[in-house]
């Protein structure tokens, strides 16, 4: 699910002009398609930041998902290296609540970076915000 994190690109993209480093934040509803329910769709609330700048500031967005899980009081949670094609190799992560993935994090591959018209690194969260509401 990288609906959030399309939407932040978007807005990174469209303000690349503005000062450095750029640090952008946004909780939205991502609507799923669900066969369980009657309307045969679901909303699920999401978290995405992304950082852009000289560097790809992970130790930035890593340092937020650990405020934001110290601002749950939740101390359950975790990381684990991540395949998603979206970051660049080794650099990504999922967030994971006991055993359940909940989110990623990670630097985003320079592919994904040249789709949003981006030229310098970025790293992005994106977390589930349904387990804590």
């Amino acid at each position: 699910a990288v609906v959030s994190t399309q939407s932040t690109g978007k807005t990174a993209s469209c303000n690349r002009k503005m000062p450095l480093p750029l640090k952008l934040f946004e909780v939205s509803d991502v609507v799923f398609k669900s066969e369980d329910t009657e309307t045969g769709s679901k909303n699920q609330r999401k978290i995405c930041a992304l950082f852009s700048g000289k560097t790809s500031g992970f130790e930035v967005v890593h340092g937020l998902l650990d405020r934001i899980m110290l601002s749950l009081s939740e101390k359950n949670y975790s990381i684990r290296a991540s395949e998603e094609s979206m970051f660049f190799t080794g650099r990504g992560a999922d967030i994971l609540l006991g055993t359940e993935k909940i989110g990623h994090l990670g630097i985003l591959h320079p592919e994904v970076l040249e789709n949003f018209e981006i030229s310098l690194p970025c790293s992005v969260l994106e977390m589930s915000l349904e387990p804590f509401v």
